[in-house]
């Protein structure tokens, strides 16, 4: 399907987008990984447009957020034998991309869940590589742009979070009342989902099976994933008081984190129609432009 460096790839997606879909949602093989979370997110297209950059980034500027990125580094994925090292290749590959992006994009800058996004990265491929990713990801080059995650009162969070909101109480409303009633909403337990997109405490075998899908299909993977997870609880969940409730949305068992029993449960739920649905209404009450005709617009721009 790739072809040698991914000189097929782009060809197969257009001759048979369902066949790459399903392939995808089965997970990338692990050796496959990082070469196609690249061609799947339109970062090797970024990279090629812009030899040198990276370079110049890292080594001539200086960024207002170096004190900051140094401060957090060894927070990231502290238990991962990549990241353990004090100033070892890992830490300092981390504070590379991170200090590269925060001047690239001085708006944004540095936020601290900006490191989970950039170390899953650096575990899949180079420096260069994981910088433009993000870039891709920050700045949308296939999906509707992140940035709106990381800057000044994270609107696109607060978007993220009111729409889970909503979503989970149609699907499940004798959860959604028993939230309610004990005073729990999104922002509780689901603003890193988004944030990091399940990789800041999530395992590792099923946080690299969402971002295949994430990258592929976009945002509402994530959406699903938390739904499935509220749905896969439900019945435990429906009984918990306030304490207890808090405890067990931050902490799912074992069992339900088996990407082979989440993620099957995770497609089944449909959200694309009505999370759109949603996202105008959300536009409309804030007074902001509609979030599909923006998509569209970066859909333009990638094409």
């Amino acid at each position: 399907m790739i072809g040698v460096g991914g000189s097929d790839w782009k060809h197969y997606v257009r001759r048979k987008p369902h066949v790459v879909k399903r392939r995808i949602r089965k997970g990338i093989p692990d050796c496959l990984r990082g070469l196609v979370w690249q061609l799947i997110s339109g970062s090797r297209d970024l990279l090629l447009m812009n030899p040198g950059v990276y370079e110049q980034l890292v080594i001539y500027e200086t960024s207002a957020s170096e004190l900051d990125i140094i401060r957090d580094i060894s927070r990231t994925f502290p238990s991962h034998v990549f990241f353990q090292q004090r100033h070892g290749p890992g830490q300092r590959s981390l504070y590379n991309v991170l200090k590269a992006y925060s001047v690239y994009d001085r708006d944004v800058g540095y936020v601290q869940g900006m490191g989970f996004l950039a170390g899953l990265l650096l575990l899949y491929m180079s420096e260069e590589d994981a910088f433009w990713l993000l870039v891709a990801l920050l700045k949308g080059a296939v999906h509707a742009p992140m940035e709106g995650l990381y800057q000044v009162g994270l609107p696109l969070v607060q978007q993220y979070l009111c729409l889970f909101d909503r979503l989970m109480k149609e699907h499940m409303p004798k959860l959604g009342e028993h939230f309610t009633q004990e005073m729990i909403n999104p922002s509780m337990y689901a603003s890193q989902w988004f944030i990091t997109v399940f990789s800041y405490s999530f395992p590792f075998h099923l946080a690299l099976r969402i971002w295949d899908v994430f990258l592929y299909e976009g945002v509402k993977i994530v959406f699903k994933v938390g739904l499935a997870l509220l749905k896969y609880r439900h019945d435990d969940l429906v009984k918990l008081p306030f304490e207890k409730l808090i405890h067990a949305l931050r902490n799912f068992p074992e069992d339900a984190m088996d990407p082979d029993t989440l993620l099957p449960m995770a497609y089944s739920i449909k959200v694309s129609r009505r999370l759109e649905e949603l996202k105008q209404e959300y536009n409309k009450k804030d007074g902001k432009p509609s979030l599909s005709t923006e998509i569209k617009g970066d859909q333009k721009q990638a094409q």
